[in-house]
């Protein structure tokens, strides 16, 4: 039997609202004990920064020193937490945050200094996890579809793993154990960004705005006839892809009206998302911010011909999830297991990947 590690998975989304830390007990391969974890919110200016320097632009070191230390306030409020030495834990899977994914071109771009997380904490961190995938051919992500498979053990499949962060995207587990994975376009940061603009808040708290508004039915079919749904994947998305086109089809529309339309496209790119599938799961899965909307998920109900839950109805931590993801990825990445397949990423062969940093008092 291999021995199980303690590993702490760090995860900063695209969301925007703050950094996700968790604990797992894992081998790479099986999970044996599920942790605490914590989300500790962004302070408003930190995030106000952070996103100023989406895209590359602006005071990106900076920035990436700041966020880096805040991951380290993360981690120790974690350990603080459960009561845990630091010097239990074998590993830290630190994300980053990212803030370019041209994969196209060549380009994945995840800030975050694990050196300095790893002189700052005392601890072995692996960062850096998209770039050799990127580098082989692959699109870098989704990174977690290996995870979602050692999640979703026992339960039926094919199964439907639909993650809804600040970007869509699904893992498809087949009834053999087969990954497919992509990003199925938008998922909250569209909705969010047109909440903060019109009323001040990051998020459109249960959906409350777009409830009060009713979907613009031309925008919809416009935005639905974007080229990529209609591309097979291997496919994955920047955060701001669809800003243009978003703005363009909302620009004259009420506050109510906008969040119900946006609202729609995420709903409508799930939907579409279902013709690349090999097979017709038998469930979804919901995790992410996007399970906590009311209007999203009564629109996944309706556009869906299974059944479809938050991820907490079969006993995982919705909140923490993609930062368990990131211990699990850890893990892997210290023993040379891949982390992404040609049917995760596009890339031509497994793929392992992340940067490895000890602290210097360690050998």
């Amino acid at each position: 039997m291999t021995e199980h590690l303690l590993s702490l998975g760090l995860m900063s989304g695209t969301s925007l609202d703050g950094v996700d830390a968790a604990l797992i007990r894992t081998d790479g391969k099986t999970i044996s004990e599920h942790g605490a974890a914590l989300t500790l919110p962004y302070p408003a200016p930190l995030r106000s920064r952070l996103r100023d320097i989406l895209g590359g632009k602006g005071p990106v070191a900076e920035v990436e020193r700041e966020v880096t230390l805040f991951h380290a306030e993360a981690v120790e409020a974690l350990l603080q937490k459960v009561g845990v030495d630091a010097a239990a834990v074998s590993v830290v899977g630190f994300h980053g945050h990212t803030i370019l994914h041209r994969p196209k071109q060549g380009r994945t771009w995840q800030i975050g200094d694990g050196a300095l997380l790893a002189e700052r904490l005392g601890l072995t961190v692996v960062n850096d996890f998209r770039s050799a995938d990127v580098a082989a051919g692959g699109q870098g992500a989704p990174l977690v579809p290996v995870f979602h498979a050692a999640m979703a053990g026992p339960l039926d499949r094919p199964l439907a793993v639909l993650n809804l962060g600040g970007v869509g995207n699904v893992t498809w587990i087949g009834a053999d154990g087969r990954l497919l994975a992509f990003d199925t376009g938008p998922g909250n940061a569209l909705i969010d960004d047109w909440a903060l603009h019109h009323t001040g808040q990051p998020v459109d708290e249960g959906g409350a705005l777009a409830a009060a508004g009713r979907t613009d039915a031309r925008a919809l079919d416009r935005f639905s006839a974007h080229p990529y749904f209609a591309a097979s994947p291997p496919k994955s998305l920047d955060r701001d892809d669809f800003r243009h086109l978003a703005r363009q089809l909302t620009e004259c529309m009420s506050a109510q009206d906008g969040a119900a339309t946006l609202t729609a496209f995420t709903v409508a790119a799930v939907g579409m998302a279902q013709r690349h599938l090999p097979a017709p799961p038998r469930r979804w899965l919901v995790c992410g911010g996007g399970r906590r909307n009311p209007q999203i998920m009564a629109g996944l109900h309706r556009i869906l011909p299974v059944p479809v839950e938050a991820v907490d109805a079969v006993g995982w931590d919705g909140d923490a999830l993609e930062a368990q993801a990131f211990a699990f990825l850890a893990v892997r990445s210290l023993k040379g297991l891949p982390l992404t397949w040609p049917g995760t990423t596009g890339v031509p062969r497994p793929q392992c990947g992340g940067r490895l940093h000890r602290p210097s008092d360690r050998t």
